[in-house]
């Protein structure tokens, strides 16, 4: 027996706002959160851009010792996680532990950490180097930490495809309560990786954008593009069993009706030519939903602003949805927040609910230069006011790593 699967709760900490109401408020403004890095000294770095999290204090949301034992990429979790049980209204106490789960993924995890612990061995010798160190950098803390702290103990897992691991984790949380083997999941992504080794890494990487523009820098489908702007935070659902959420009286926000999931099996950091493994996921998420392309409603692209990414990308929605491409409003918000990494697909997420929920399609903001292979309606500059009906998310990562969602208006 298949079970429906909602959204209840969300939680998210981004550089454009550190809950979900300020973050979305701050996507229809068409805010940028892009500026230069606070966070080291850029002074030897072609690269000056980031798109930060600003006034994050993990103390509101874990008592101090704890946070000591955390690498930020875990705080941003569990302030995020704590916000999404928050905001839906649950009742731990009467939930079936063994069927509350977590499933949160990181695609770097604790790099300040190895950072910091790799200067302590380096001036100080191995005796220095902090006890906590590998549970501290470890990808899988995140989710445990969250388990930890809210006494989730059924499926506990993280999924690690680089940029299209937000989107995988919730993809999973989806299958597992559809199959029947939760009732509810913390799911979602997690990132801080503005860090003098994560920047210089995709730098020499030539992946990021060398503007000195923050207006001008992260500019998904323009046709100056050249390359993203790393950004940091992080995004959790909390994603309950339909039935489930009816008992208890739950606001839901929205229904994930299709996952897909596929492999270019092409090259570590470049999508495949044809865009082909990207289209294979979306059309898989559209059979799995019962659509077609005619009833995708709005897209949320990967749109990294990387010149490779966006044109096939492009490609990719030309093959999956045929000449109904052209009649899709696709837009990517990374070009108000950067590039969260493997918390991406997660704020993305949220992005694609909230969309729904307030009837809004956010724009691309700093799109103003048409690129020839990049011909779709990308919403360039302001955003529109619209009823949604089915809303697709799309994540591509590194590794040939391709993963896209669905979600539905409860009201269709």
């Amino acid at each position: 027996m298949n079970h429906r699967v909602v959204i209840t709760g969300m939680g998210a900490i981004t550089p454009i706002g550190n809950n979900v109401e300020d973050f979305f408020d701050n996507v229809k403004a068409g805010v940028c959160g892009i500026d230069y890095i606070t966070n080291f000294d850029t002074e030897s770095y072609a690269v000056k851009l980031a798109a930060q999290v600003k006034n994050f204090d993990a103390k509101s949301y874990i008592d101090f010792k704890e946070s000591r034992r955390m690498d930020r990429f875990s705080q941003f979790a569990v302030a995020a996680a704590a916000q999404a049980i928050n905001d839906s209204g649950i009742d731990l106490d009467k939930l079936d532990r063994g069927r509350f789960g977590v499933i949160v993924g990181s695609g770097i995890g604790g790099i300040e950490s190895i950072e910091k612990e790799a200067r302590a061995l380096s001036v100080k010798g191995p005796r220095r180097v902090n006890p906590l160190f590998i549970p501290m950098i470890i990808t899988n803390m995140a989710a445990g930490n969250i388990a930890i702290k809210f006494g989730a103990q059924g499926v506990c897992t993280n999924v690690v495809t680089a940029c299209a691991t937000g989107t995988h984790c919730i993809g999973e949380a989806f299958r597992n309560i559809k199959h029947g083997y939760a009732d509810v999941i913390l799911a979602g992504g997690t990132e801080a990786s503005i860090t003098p080794l994560g920047i210089a890494g995709f730098s020499t990487l030539t992946a990021l954008s060398l503007s000195k523009d923050p207006l001008r820098a992260s500019i998904p489908f323009d046709k100056d593009r050249d390359g993203f702007v790393m950004g940091e935070g992080a995004g959790i659902l909390l994603i309950e069993e339909y039935e489930h959420a009816k008992r208890r009286g739950a606001k839901i926000y929205a229904e994930i009706v299709g996952y897909g999931a596929t492999c270019d099996a092409y090259h570590i950091t470049a999508p495949s030519p044809d865009g082909h493994g990207g289209a294979v996921s979306m059309i898989n998420a559209m059979k799995e939903a019962g659509i077609e392309a005619k009833d995708i409603s709005y897209v949320n692209a990967h749109g990294t602003s990387t010149p490779i990414n966006d044109r096939l990308e492009t490609l990719a929605m030309k093959a999956a949805f045929g000449d109904e491409a052209y009649n899709i409003p696709v837009s990517s918000t990374k070009s108000m927040i950067g590039h969260l990494l493997g918390a991406a697909g997660a704020v993305e997420a949220i992005t694609c609910i909230k969309a729904i929920e307030e009837s809004f399609i956010p724009a691309t903001i700093g799109l103003l230069k048409t690129d020839e292979e990049c011909d779709l309606d990308y919403v360039p500059l302001k955003g529109r006011k619209a009823k949604l009906s089915y809303v697709m998310s799309n994540s591509l990562g590194f590794g040939g790593h391709n993963a896209s969602l669905i979600f539905k208006n409860m009201e269709v």
